[in-house]
């Protein structure tokens, strides 16, 4: 059975239970979601169960195989999971990510699009973009802070040089 509800600010409880739902807004201190979905979900402590969110803002997340489009939070723990982009101070995380920003990342066994934080730890990750002051564990990058760099350094050097001779060729007279 799947209900589409909103649950209002007047409405806010200290815990919300949802299990096979779709609903568009919760705010409560402790989200329990299992097999539903929802637009948008503020609360305190989030805990997903093979669950979605579009938009999720909490101190903390916790989620076993869901989905997330966008996590604001103070700190993440992703079990074979897949988000679209997290922020948070510290994460921890097993499954795919498009783009991580954090204080502290700690992966499994990860996929990721762009990793963006002052440490990472990783049992296994594959990304394409890494930049980071401290890396440690096993991890495969096509760009690292280096790579990225020297490619927004020569990929800048390449446009100007594009710009002043089209100016040059092109220019009013």
């Amino acid at each position: 059975m799947t209900e589409n509800t909103k649950i209002s600010e007047s409405e806010q409880s200290q815990v919300a239970n949802l299990a096979h739902v779709d609903v568009e807004l919760v705010n409560a201190e402790l989200v329990r979601m299992h097999q539903s979905s929802a637009q948008v979900i503020n609360a305190e402590d989030v805990e997903l169960s093979q669950s979605a969110s579009l938009q999720t803002h909490a101190a903390n997340v916790n989620s076993r195989q869901s989905a997330f489009g966008v996590v604001q939070a103070g700190e993440v723990t992703m079990q074979q999971s897949a988000v679209g982009a997290v922020r948070a101070e510290k994460i921890s995380m097993n499954g795919s990510a498009g783009v991580v920003v954090a204080g502290s990342v700690e992966f499994g066994n990860a996929y990721a699009g762009i990793v963006a934080s002052r440490e990472v730890r990783a049992e296994r990750i594959e990304s394409i973009i890494l930049l980071s002051r401290k890396v440690e564990g096993n991890v495969t990058t096509v760009i690292d802070t280096r790579g990225a760099l020297i490619a927004g350094l020569v990929g800048g050097l390449f446009a100007g040089t594009m710009l002043l001779l089209g100016r040059a060729l092109f220019g009013r007279k």
